[in-house]
């Protein structure tokens, strides 16, 4: 894809749009015009379209043919494939296949199955390879970024192929009916990651390998078995070092929403159940672009947003708020306030909540912009990390079709409705490279800016209760946690004072008394001989290193099982060694209490 300058710096992505008018193109801000380059699909029967990773081809199917097309520079036809009925398109990450998946049919004269799996060669238009996928639901091959391998679950059996030959099945992973899989997008070396459900009693489990090494269970690199699992979610960092296996049942006697559960799992063998500081459903989970940070959309409305290191510990409390999904920026932007590299992070709530829009920059903790797009029910970043596009699509919804280009300060740029009668299905942006953008925090256009999306004509407003109509005072349904540092614990008032902390209050007072009355005296001479700052204890310091130290262990232990102890609380099956844990805690309490003392 072809960047060009602006004076507003590098245009943005353009826009793929299909709809009921077939599919068209326009460009991306600052201008948002029709793009003239691309030839209009007319055909009403576009029921798919695609792009490659890198922006550089486009793929649809309109009813009589599939059409590849250069997008890379003049947008015209690569090769036509006679497909006409595809249901599932995607290109392999680098772009040199197409796979195209139609409805299963069956032979009626052989009674055998018709393969309906296709591999195409994305430049020459040749078929390389057909297969028979029944399912829908996973239909795809999954490849790694260079391409290296790729997987497919044929009848609960991983086959694996090398180099794009899909002639040769190279090898498999037997793992008794396993179900599901999830392939690390990075390597060599390469990793998957397989989920067997569970039966007669026995738990589901997931296990992580290194390809090709499959050699049963003591080749795992790590394993992680769990009940209550009728449906699991797998998704890896972009590194390949770490996965999150969210669980969940259809319902259960506490919750109409069922029971879930959030798993870590790291390539080094740790393995261990994210604690998670409110009830209810896990909405979204979410890898930063670094593959150091996750976050996770989770708890009754309004839902709480937490950010979580590697090491599964809450290091920022985004509070509570109308979301449900969350979203990182696709670049590491550099802020000029703060010069360091950040992702932004937006969190939105789509569905039945009104399309808050709200944009954080997670490095220094601070929110840019708030805003709303309601009825939105499609969300995508700009490749250019500055951009976003919200879309009202049918068949979700069949009135009021459009799309909105948001900045990241909030301001909505331009808002398109379809005409009346007629349906929009997608809006997509085209993926390209992008130099990393210049993103600023402080003295933007309209910063923080908390005014929605213009309404669509004849739009209802929200109900308002007689008593409250003509006014403009609102109604708070519920009250929000603000967001907060989870490491940074106010003091219990009701904990009783050490000994210790006594004596550190009263020398605190006294030498702001010390102070006060030294203010009010005459300046004198500085001393010949100052005494040096680092001799004095440190601030909260016992004045031994040692025993710091041990307290500092402590307390971080004892924070351990407090997390165990709400775990326990809240139904959850604890492991051997996490019960002993919690055995230890008056022991550990004592040793505390002791060294504090001394």
């Amino acid at each position: 894809m072809i960047n060009q300058e602006t004076p507003e710096g590098i245009m943005a992505a353009s826009i793929a749009l299909r709809g009921a008018d077939g599919i068209w193109m326009v460009n991306g801000p600052p201008n948002l015009d029709p793009k003239a380059e691309f030839s209009k699909e007319g055909s009403p029967a576009c029921k798919v379209m695609t792009f490659s990773q890198d922006g550089q081809r486009m793929a649809w199917c309109n009813g009589t043919c599939t059409v590849i097309v250069n997008t890379a520079a003049d947008y015209k036809t690569i090769t036509e494939i006679d497909k006409g009925k595809i249901n599932c398109m995607t290109f392999s990450p680098k772009g040199t296949i197409l796979a195209l998946w139609e409805n299963y049919t069956v032979n009626q004269t052989t009674n055998q199955g018709n393969p309906n799996l296709h591999l195409y060669d994305a430049t020459s238009g040749d078929l390389l390879k057909s297969l028979i996928q029944k399912k829908q639901s996973n239909w795809d091959p999954k490849w790694t970024d260079d391409e290296g391998i790729a997987c497919r679950n044929v009848n609960n059996e991983l086959h694996f192929f090398e180099g794009n030959n899909f002639e040769t099945i190279k090898t498999k992973l037997h793992l008794q009916k396993v179900s599901l899989f999830s392939l690390a997008s990075s390597g060599p070396p390469y990793t998957v990651a397989g989920y067997v459900p569970g039966s007669k009693g026995q738990p589901s489990f997931v296990r992580i390998f290194r390809y090709p090494n499959f050699g049963g269970p003591q080749a795992a690199l790590a394993n992680k078995s769990f009940f209550k699992a009728d449906d699991v979610q797998m998704k890896w960092n972009k590194a390949g070092t770490a996965l999150l296996v969210l669980t969940s049942t259809e319902a259960s006697d506490q919750s109409y929403y069922g029971d879930q559960g959030l798993h870590f799992l790291s390539t080094n063998g740790e393995s261990n159940l994210v604690s998670l500081a409110k009830n209810g459903p896990i909405y979204h989970i979410e890898w930063s672009p670094k593959s150091t940070e996750f976050v996770v959309v989770y708890g009754f409305m309004p839902a709480k947003v937490t950010l979580f290191n590697m090491k599964t510990e809450p290091i920022f409390d985004f509070g509570t708020g109308p979301r449900n999904v969350a979203y990182f920026s696709p670049h590491g932007n550099h802020i000029l306030y703060y010069l360091m590299t950040i992702k932004l992070l937006c969190l939105a709530g789509f569905g039945n909540l009104r399309g808050n829009l709200e944009f954080w920059d997670p490095k220094s903790r601070k929110l840019i912009a708030q805003t709303q797009s309601p009825d939105s029910t499609s969300f995508e970043w700009c490749p250019d990390g500055q951009h976003v596009l919200t879309a009202t699509t049918a068949p979700r919804l069949r009135v009021a079709n459009g799309y909105r280009v948001w900045h990241y300060s909030g301001n909505c740029l331009k808002q398109v409705l379809i005409d009346k009668g007629r349906e929009l299905w997608e809006a997509r942006w085209q993926p390209g490279s992008f130099s990393e953008p210049v993103i600023r925090t402080h003295n933007l256009p309209s910063a923080g800016n908390t005014s929605s999306a213009p309404a669509p004509e004849g739009k209802v407003g929200a109900y308002r209760p007689p008593q409250a109509r003509g006014t403009s005072a609102s109604i708070k349904l519920h009250e929000y946690e603000a967001p907060s540092d989870p490491n940074k614990k106010a003091e219990d008032p009701n904990k009783p004072v050490s000994k210790n902390k006594k004596k550190r209050d009263a020398k605190k007072a006294k030498a702001a008394q010390e102070g006060a009355q030294s203010h009010d005296a005459p300046v004198s001479a500085p001393s010949a001989t100052p005494v040096p700052v680092s001799s004095a204890p440190a601030m909260g310091s016992t004045g031994n290193v040692e025993t710091d130290k041990r307290i500092r262990n402590l307390r971080k232990k004892l924070q351990q099982i407090e997390k165990l102890k709400e775990q326990k609380a809240s139904g959850k099956q604890l492991e051997l060694n996490q019960m002993e844990k919690l055995k230890t805690e008056e022991s550990l309490l004592k040793e505390l209490a002791e060294l504090e003392i001394s």
